[in-house]
């Protein structure tokens, strides 16, 4: 398995998104003003550990 340059640099991409998402998934679930946004925001970092596994599985 490796990976090259450009592919390394949307994992890293895609890591740091997860990181701010948890941040303000945490955020969200403390507050729970909008209990629809804890939805969208699980969904959203589901999205980006596809993306981080699809990545890299096709190397």
């Amino acid at each position: 398995m490796s990976l090259n340059k450009k592919q390394k640099k949307q994992i890293d991409v895609a890591r740091q998104k997860i990181l701010k998402l948890r941040q303000r998934l945490t955020g969200a679930k403390e507050q729970m003003d909008d209990p629809q946004e804890v939805k969208n925001l699980e969904q959203e970092i589901a999205t980006h550990e596809q993306a981080i596994k699809k990545i890299q599985e096709a190397s």
